[in-house]
């Protein structure tokens, strides 16, 4: 990858090479204080060999309408009192971020909100009062406050922006030593105030599209990206919706063709920590490193948005996206509310030649072990964001009886494992509005989660391999300073009788499941043979393309799931363009049945949008089916190339007169077809056998 990175780096000179140097009035102060950046970039680059670094003071240098922080390494500025970054000078670039934009429109943090019922409102939040909150040799930190009254109700979301008040304030912080800077945030609102529904907010960074056009997520999810000027009319083909487009004429040719769309570039939380973008001359990296996910919303299978063509970088705290309404946060009148989103790194390092293009990202993911090694940070200075000494901690064991499998214990290798506020069993994929604080269980079912917030929590768990959700009833209560063993917790997942067969692996996601190869006219070469080869467009469409005439047939004890069932239930293209529902069916046959007992089918859906599973059985036509789910779902997974969205678990009771001796078929329709986007991911499906009598070997019917 590298090696053809470096037979593209003339290319890339040509398209503007990283050799504009473009001053910007707000960056007045260059290089305050007399300090040679270059030298200080040469001491960082030998530090990171391994010699002693000398450290400059950090400075502060207040403008009439900026504000500069600088401590040697890089420089940042600030509109004053908005609290926008208009500059950030590094490794002797006067501006990373792009000059041609406004300066409102390079580093921000944003949110998309309503009033209950109301339209949708975008806000780059701008502070109306500036002050300084700490200003030593060591650390530099800023406050940038906006208040809200009565007159604001409709214009401005009702939160206030006032450190002093502890209330919704956003800082920067500049350390002694870093090559970067923090940001975090406290959103507060008062009881007394008008109720409102947040349904995105984030920090944005827009960098120079002259300098960073690769960018990197994961060491397998790395590719030189389009410009934001191929994305313009005449130059891209725009697809199914605004973001995805093809490139017609981009600026690099060997992307011609390819697909575009910020969505083919989203992360789960547990394993969104770092991404960002290089510049090839000079070998700078621009890295959003996130070292918590506790203030993010959801839990660690949220899926969010990263980097993606601006070039733009996003440090994602809530979103809907994969969700729906069901994630938006909806704070009522008269409901108190408070939360820290933050702090997160803004990340910088450079390099002296084209061979060292590598060692950015590598530095990059070394630099995010340090940042969680080193949380909960404890620089912050508000007294909101606690730190180590006054949380708590709390370690355990968890095991899963299963009857199926064991008369035994089973150790939940590799469960995971969190606290999240009280709620009923899985409500922590929903939750929003407060802390979730998430772990994995060792091989042995082991688990310690550290640095938990103060408060009263419940605590939840899944384990992969295994079906449902696991919750400890007990409030769990976490004082300052508590070290709390909770010993062996058992979790029985839902079981009423032996499994007669299965499809998939209860893992919350259609990854397993068969994933087709695009159509050749929508690649994106990222994603040629590679393990998320579901992040490709269009995928909807080639169900229709390989069950043109009738849907999908699974013959248990023949079919291969990782073969024979599509990874989606979607509508069926027809050829006037409209589309129809689909039903799929479910072939198995029964040596003999026991007609006054039940069978259990169990259908874990891994995501849903505007759809309805129905369940028939031995009758397709029948009127009524044994079971709906109703309408559910707005993840808008299958168009946002997500393999799974919210976590949901229907358990069917099919009587045993529905079922015959011999082949028997379940019918799973999706009638809803007013969008191609509308369907189903399965996660697992299973069919129990009347319920356990005796052994749990024994059971009243048998599958063959």
């Amino acid at each position: 990858m590298w090696t053809r990175l470096q037979s593209l780096a003339g290319s890339l000179r040509d398209l503007g090479g990283c050799t504009r140097h473009n001053s910007v009035a707000a960056f007045t102060c260059q290089n305050p204080g007399g300090g040679d950046s270059d030298n200080s970039q040469r001491a960082l680059r030998a530090d990171k060999g391994g010699r002693t670094m000398p450290f400059q003071a950090v400075r502060l240098y207040i403008q009439d309408h900026h504000v500069v922080m600088d401590n040697g390494t890089v420089q940042v500025t600030l509109s004053k009192p908005a609290g926008l970054v208009t500059g950030i000078r590094y490794d002797g670039i006067d501006n990373l971020l792009e000059v041609l934009n406004r300066e409102t429109n390079r580093g921000y943090w944003d949110l998309h909100w309503n009033p209950p019922g109301g339209k949708g409102i975008f806000d780059v939040i701008s502070g109306t009062s500036f002050r300084v909150v700490v200003e030593n040799d060591e650390q530099v930190e800023l406050s940038f406050t906006r208040m809200w009254d009565s007159l604001l109700e409709g214009k401005y979301i009702p939160l206030n922006i006032d450190k002093r008040s502890l209330l919704n304030l956003y800082m920067f912080i500049l350390l002694r030593g870093s090559s970067g800077f923090y940001s975090y945030a406290i959103y507060k609102h008062l009881q007394e105030w008008p109720g409102f529904d947040i349904g995105e907010t984030r920090i944005t960074f827009k960098l120079r599209k002259d300098m960073f056009q690769y960018m990197a997520i994961a060491d397998n999810r790395q590719r030189l990206m389009p410009l934001p000027d191929d994305l313009l009319p005449g130059r891209c083909q725009t697809l199914a919706y605004p973001e995805a487009v093809i490139l017609v004429n981009p600026e690099l040719p060997e992307l011609t063709g390819e697909v575009d769309d910020k969505y083919q570039y989203s992360c789960e939380n547990k394993d969104n920590q770092v991404h960002g973008w290089i510049c090839f001359k000079p070998l700078v990296g621009f890295w959003q490193i996130t070292p918590s996910d506790e203030f993010r919303t959801a839990g660690p299978l949220k899926q969010n948005l990263t980097s993606h063509v601006g070039p733009t970088t996003l440090a994602m705290f809530h979103s809907s996206h994969y969700a729906g309404k069901d994630l938006v946060l909806s704070i009522s009148p008269g409901e108190p509310w408070k939360k820290v989103f933050g702090p997160v790194f803004i990340y910088l390092n450079s390099a002296s030649n084209g061979e060292d293009a590598p060692f950015l990202w590598e530095d990059a993911k070394m630099q995010m072990m340090a940042e969680v090694q080193s949380w909960p940070y404890s620089f912050p200075v508000s007294e909101d964001f606690q730190k180590s000494e006054e949380r708590g901690n709390v370690c355990g064991r968890l095991l899963v009886k299963d009857r199926n499998i064991s008369d035994d214990y089973i150790l939940a290798s590799g469960a995971y494992v969190g606290l999240a506020p009280p709620g009923d069993a899985g409500s922590w994929q929903t939750e929003c509005k407060d802390y979730q604080f998430w772990t994995r269980a060792d091989e042995n079912g082991y688990f310690s989660i550290k640095s938990i917030c103060t408060g009263d929590y419940n605590l939840y768990a899944w384990v992969p391999g295994f079906l449902g959700d696991y919750r400890f009833d007990a409030i769990v209560n976490i004082i300052s300073g508590c070290d709390m063993d909770m010993g062996d917790l058992v979790y029985e997942p839902p079981r009423d009788g032996p499994t007669l067969w299965e499809i998939g692996i209860p893992d919350r996601s259609a990854a397993e499941f068969y994933i087709p190869d695009p159509d050749p006219k929508f690649m994106n070469n990222l994603y040629a043979n590679h393990p998320d080869r579901f992040r490709q467009y269009g995928l909807w469409d080639r169900y229709a393309d390989m069950y043109p005439d009738t849907d999908l047939v699974y013959t248990v004890g023949l079919s291969d799931y990782r073969k024979d069932w599509f990874f989606a239930q979607v509508v069926r293209r027809k050829d006037d363009g409209t589309h129809v529902g689909t039903t799929w069916q479910i072939k198995f046959k029964l040596d003999k049945v026991d007609r006054s007992c039940s069978y259990k089918l169990r259908v874990a859906i891994a995501s849903a949008t505007l759809a309805e599973l129905q369940v028939r059985v031995n009758d397709e036509k029948a009127r009524r089916p044994l079971f709906t789910s109703g309408l559910i779902g707005r993840d808008n997974s299958i168009a946002r190339h997500g393999i799974h969205g919210l976590y949901r678990l229907y358990n069917v009771n099919i009587p045993g007169a529905r079922v015959v001796e011999g082949e028997n078929t379940i019918f799973l329709a999706q009638p809803r077809c007013t969008s191609p986007f509308q369907g189903l991911m399965y996660d697992y499906i299973r069919l129990e056998g009347p319920p356990f009598s005796g052994s749990s070997n024994e059971a009243s019917g048998s599958f063959k």
